[in-house]
């Protein structure tokens, strides 16, 4: 089957018999237009690797393929995997899929060179896959940009600023590595089935690491700052060794709480910390 011969997205689900899990967190889109306006956000992708996490029957996968990206496919659903084979054939030379769990694989190991991340993501493993590909000390990533789709009040947890309700942990260590926007919201009735919640997709691109700072240092203070975040930093850090030291050498006053605190006074307190340990 070639490209221009696709049959629409609905017929492939009807023709394989799919229909959205629950358990893995699927949402299906078949607005083709809204698929290809995913697919430009990371910019041109003719000749760029793409790693897709969840394709299910290949909606957004299209959509990079046909902007002509190489893409590599994560799929644990063996119910998408004849869709997604359909695709390749295609595609010819453009789609590699791999049957696997995404938590158990490392995308820089299977491509080997830089890539772009673009996925609908399943939305219970989203956050957690998203945090893995900021976490760890290296840096620059392997990867060149991050387009991925979450349920919007995720979305707003990345980009939100101090003193909101949405600011915490994971606006820090997002916006720390990287600059952070919503590319555009997407409304629950695009998906089938629709979800509860909307959604919204969030592009990331690297920036320059402090130097002097260690993620493992920054993930420790605000994992202990805002699983208390209602009390003050002299009581939320007391169990981070030298924490409260490091706090009293920037200037920062104890009595603050964690949400008060911008990303400039985190990083400060983390850089600090690390001379301390």
């Amino acid at each position: 089957m070639s490209a221009h011969l696709l049959p629409p997205l609905r017929e492939v689900i009807a023709k394989h018999g799919l229909s959205a899990s629950k358990a893995l967190g699927q949402n299906f889109l078949f607005d083709e237009q809204l698929l290809d306006r995913i697919a430009a956000i990371p910019g041109p992708l003719e000749g760029e690797n793409v790693y897709e996490v969840g394709p299910g029957p290949g909606g957004l996968t299209r959509a990079l393929l046909r902007a002509g990206a190489t893409v590599t496919a994560v799929e644990r659903d063996r119910r998408c995997l004849p869709a997604l084979s359909e695709l390749a054939e295609a595609f010819p030379g453009q789609l590699r899929i791999i049957e696997g769990d995404a938590m158990k694989i490392d995308p820089s190991a299977e491509i080997g060179a830089p890539f772009h991340i673009a996925s609908n993501l399943p939305y219970n493993v989203g956050t957690a896959l998203a945090v893995g590909w900021l976490g760890g000390e290296r840096w620059p990533p392997a990867w060149k940009s991050l387009t991925l789709m979450f349920q919007r009040e995720v979305a707003e947890r990345i980009v939100a600023k101090p003193g909101t309700d949405a600011y915490g942990r994971l606006a820090i260590l997002a916006q720390w590595r990287c600059d952070a926007r919503i590319a555009m919201p997407v409304h629950r009735s695009a998906f089938t089935p629709p979800p509860k919640v909307m959604s919204a997709v969030v592009h990331l691109t690297p920036k320059a690491q402090p130097p002097n700072v260690r993620m493992a240092t920054l993930e420790a203070l605000t994992a202990a700052a805002f699983g208390q975040r209602r009390k003050m930093l002299r009581q939320s850090l007391k169990g981070v060794a030298h924490a409260l030291a490091a706090l009293d050498m920037v200037g920062i006053a104890a009595d603050r709480r964690p949400e008060t605190l911008d990303l400039t006074e985190w990083v400060s307190l983390a850089s600090k910390l690390d001379t301390l340990c």
